[in-house]
This record gives C-alpha cells, sequence and structure tokens, in this order.
C-alpha cells in the first residue's frame, strides 16, 4: 500500500431514532452518526412487517393465471 493516501479509519458511535446505539468503525470525519431505522425497530427485521394487498391484486394476479399451465 502507499503511504499517506488512505482515510483515518477510525471507531464512530451510530445512534438510531428510536434510542438504540451501537459503534462500528467508518472513514467518515464524524465521531457520530445519527439514522433514522436500525435493524433494532425496522419492521422487516422485528417481524412487524404488514403485506398490503391493495384492491385485491394477489386474488388478481392469482384468479388470471391459475387457469393456464405450462
Amino acid at each position: 500500500m502507499k503511504a499517506n493516501i488512505h482515510p483515518d479509519y477510525h471507531e464512530i458511535t451510530v445512534t438510531c431514532s428510536c434510542g438504540n446505539s451501537f459503534k462500528t468503525r467508518s472513514a467518515m470525519p464524524k465521531t457520530a452518526l445519527s439514522i433514522e431505522v436500525c435493524s433494532e425497530c425496522h419492521p422487516f427485521y422485528t417481524g412487524t412487517q404488514k403485506i398490503v394487498d391493495t384492491a385485491g391484486r394477489i386474488d388478481k394476479f392469482r384468479q388470471k393465471y391459475a387457469a393456464k399451465t405450462a
């Protein structure tokens, strides 16, 4: 590696809007990072994700392609 061309890689604190915080390493010049969503509060990771079927689109798709066979 060439000397003096790489950014400073240091530890930063990441804080989520839900209150969760953790430490990671980054080349950002800041020592703290604020985020809106983390793995502790994101619906996909918490299991609270809901599938919204707007106007029965899934049922329409199933009816349309159920009769067709390969």
